[in-house]
């Protein structure tokens, strides 16, 4: 590892938020507006990831009164706070550029769906929207 490298890793955020291309997420921006510091919501699909290590950016979309929104956040900037994932997206693309030409219900992603077994019984599975009703659906 050079030089450049240990200095890219030492600015890395420990724990970096966990979400994909296509998922719903909403961003906690830390705004200062001369001595006042607020924290500003951005809330959109993601719709891009790039970069390496401390260098990472990813692209959030939204449409905001009929017109397109599109911002990029560094993903180790402290002047991001929180990163929430409010739905995961179904997506088959790593980019989704394609969202901007699209209108209305045509601009949605489709929901993720997860498999998970039915306690108790191998073999046995069915679909779920969300890890977290199948664990509060599955009978004891």
């Amino acid at each position: 590892m050079n030089r450049l490298e240990r200095i890219q890793q030492s600015f890395t955020k420990k724990s970096a938020p966990s979400f994909e291309i296509g998922d719903t997420v909403r961003v906690h921006v830390k705004v200062v507006e001369g001595e006042k510091e607020r924290i500003q919501v951005f809330e959109g699909a993601v719709i891009a990831r790039k970069g390496l290590l401390n260098t990472e950016t990813f692209t959030v979309r939204k449409v905001s009164y009929g017109v397109g929104v599109e911002r990029i956040f560094p993903l180790h900037s402290p002047i991001v706070t929180r990163v929430e994932v409010m739905r995961q997206g179904k997506v088959r693309r790593a980019k989704l550029y394609y969202l901007r030409g699209k209108k209305g219900k045509f601009a949605k992603v489709e929901d993720r769906e997860f498999v998970a077994s039915v306690k108790g019984q191998p073999g046995v599975t069915r679909k779920v929207k969300e890890p977290a009703e199948a664990a509060s659906t599955s009978k004891p």
